[in-house]
């Protein structure tokens, strides 16, 4: 059993509109450019397939994709969670690329990107939220 749940709960409801669509809004923004390193990191002479693949959405993944993970915070139906993904689809072989195989070594571009940019987004987030409460 988690604890503190519901006491998260009860601070995500005080959380005024405005907080939320800073938060958003920054999220946004920060998984623009962590997308863009991505790409930037893909391994020379990538397919169009896979450097199209990286990207990110509201919600779950495309099927089949990586992921650096979520940022979910909300209220029940209305929870903000947003997920940077590669692959699925054509581009099947990005795990391949970022892990490497038997017969072929590791080119990680995904986790290299996200790491090299974690630290900057999580205080970006911080302040877009501390920017939402001064407004509220």
């Amino acid at each position: 059993m988690v604890e503190g749940v519901a006491g998260f709960k009860r601070r995500m409801r005080d959380i005024p509109e405005i907080v939320r669509l800073e938060l958003t809004k920054q999220l946004e923004k920060e998984a623009d450019k962590v997308v863009k390193l991505m790409r930037a990191f893909a391994p020379v002479g990538a397919t169009r397939e896979l450097i199209e693949s990286i990207g990110w959405t509201w919600g779950d993944a495309p099927k089949g994709s990586i992921t650096v993970g979520k940022v979910r915070g909300g209220i029940a139906q209305d929870e903000i969670a947003i997920t940077i993904y590669a692959g699925g689809g054509r581009a099947f072989y990005a795990r391949f690329q970022e892990f490497g195989t038997v017969n072929m070594a590791a080119n990680p571009f995904f986790y290299p990107a996200w790491r090299a940019e974690r630290s900057r987004v999580r205080s970006n987030i911080k302040r877009a939220v501390k920017r939402g409460f001064k407004k509220s």
